[in-house]
C-alpha cells in the first residue's frame, strides 16, 4: 500500500496542533494554581520527568543510529535538569513555611 505524501503532512499537522493546544492548556493550568498547591504540582512534575528519563534511556538503548542515541542522551540531560530545578523550587517553597529561628 502506497502512502500519499499529503497523509504525512496531515499527520504532522494533527500532531503539531495537539502539541500547541497542550502548551496552551498547560500554561493556563500552571498559572492558575494557588501557591498552596504549587509544591504538590512540582512533585508530580518531577515524577513525570523521571518517567521521561526512563523512556529516553530505553529509546537510546534501542536506537539503531548514532543520531537517535544522541537525542536520547539529550532527553536524559534535559529531563535531569528539569528534575533538579523542580526539587530546588520545591525546597524553596517548603522553606517559606518553616518558622524562622531567632
Amino acid at each position: 500500500m502506497k502512502l500519499h505524501p499529503w497523509g504525512i503532512v496531515l499527520d504532522f499537522i494533527s500532531i503539531l496542533s495537539i502539541f500547541v493546544m497542550a502548551c496552551f492548556v498547560g500554561y493556563y493550568v500552571v498559572w492558575s494554581v494557588t501557591p498552596a498547591l504549587h509544591t504538590p504540582l512540582m512533585a508530580v512534575t518531577n515524577a513525570i520527568s523521571s518517567v521521561i528519563i526512563v523512556g529516553a534511556l530505553v529509546a537510546a538503548a534501542e536506537a539503531g543510529s548514532p543520531a537517535a542515541k544522541w537525542l536520547g542522551l539529550a532527553g536524559v540531560v534535559l529531563a535531569s535538569i528539569n528534575i533538579f530545578g523542580g526539587f530546588a523550587v520545591t525546597e524553596r517553597m517548603l522553606a517559606m513555611y518553616k518558622k524562622k529561628e531567632k
